[in-house]
């Protein structure tokens, strides 16, 4: 009788085409950055695309913003770790409608807007602040979680929020220059090596590894055995010797056997 498992086909597709809409509860914080988004006056970043359609089609602002504003808000600050979130959670996926900017996208649409993204992410924030979403500790500030405090709403003011955004946008700059320094302006950092990005590649790969691990124990006792016998039969012979004294034998432990003498005849004596 055989294994009684869920099905585990990484290769099945969808039996009908998914709604992104599904993937995040309707209540989750991803839906009130996108919502306050699509509200807020964006035509200074249209501004700066080309009206005729004409040129390689770009990421909508809108969605940029959404993503830089979320990500900021949860903490996360490196151009590059917001791709690699773009790949693996699910709410930047749908920020993203499944699309991935990629690192030097996201720092260069920050760096281009850095001006219209302060005065954005204080609007954001003072909506957040008017809808009480700092009281329940869901946006992070300076790192920590915003808990209702009696002085809480001195630190709402806008000049307040200002100094934190600046905060933000200096932080991921310098992030961003470390991190290129550390890995290139085209590295990620968590790229498999070039063998082991395909699937073929990687199985070869994984095999060899396997046989390397498994097989070169038993190949180095075969080749050269081991002992003092044996070195002193691989320093031999060869033409030049090497460096250092030839290997002793092992010293027996415990007292030495005496050897039994051998029986002798008699010595044969005058008259016998």
């Amino acid at each position: 009788m055989g294994f009684n498992f869920k099905g585990c086909d990484r290769g099945q597709g969808f039996l009908m085409p998914p709604n992104i809409r599904d993937w995040i509860p309707e209540g989750d914080l991803v839906w009130f950055v996108i919502d306050a988004v699509e509200g807020m006056d964006l035509s200074s970043f249209y501004a700066r695309y080309r009206p005729d359609g004409w040129g390689n089609a770009a990421y909508d602002p809108a969605m940029m913003v959404s993503l830089l504003i979320y990500a900021y808000c949860l903490g996360e600050r490196s151009s590059r770790k917001i791709e690699r979130l773009c790949e693996r959670d699910i709410a930047f996926r749908v920020i993203c409608a499944n699309h991935v900017p990629d690192h030097a996208t996201i720092a260069r649409f920050r760096q281009n807007n850095e001006r219209g993204l302060e005065k954005l992410f204080c609007e954001v924030l003072r909506l957040c602040a008017e809808a009480g979403l700092l009281k329940v500790g869901l946006l992070a500030l300076d790192g920590t979680k915003i808990r209702a405090r009696a002085s809480l709403e001195a630190n709402r003011t806008y000049d307040y929020l200002r100094e934190e955004v600046r905060g933000w946008l200096v932080e991921a700059e310098e992030t961003d220059a470390s991190e290129d320094r550390l890995w290139g302006t085209d590295g990620r950092g968590d790229e498999l090596p070039p063998e082991l990005r395909r699937s073929e590649d990687r199985r070869r790969r994984i095999k060899e590894c396997w046989s390397v691990l498994t097989g070169k124990p038993a190949r180095r006792r075969k080749k050269g055995g081991g002992g003092w016998a044996s070195a002193r039969r691989r320093r031999g012979g060869r033409g030049r010797r090497s460096a250092g004294a030839s290997p002793s034998p092992p010293r027996r432990s415990g007292p030495r056997k005496r050897g039994r003498s051998r029986p002798t005849s008699p010595t044969p004596t005058a008259g016998s």
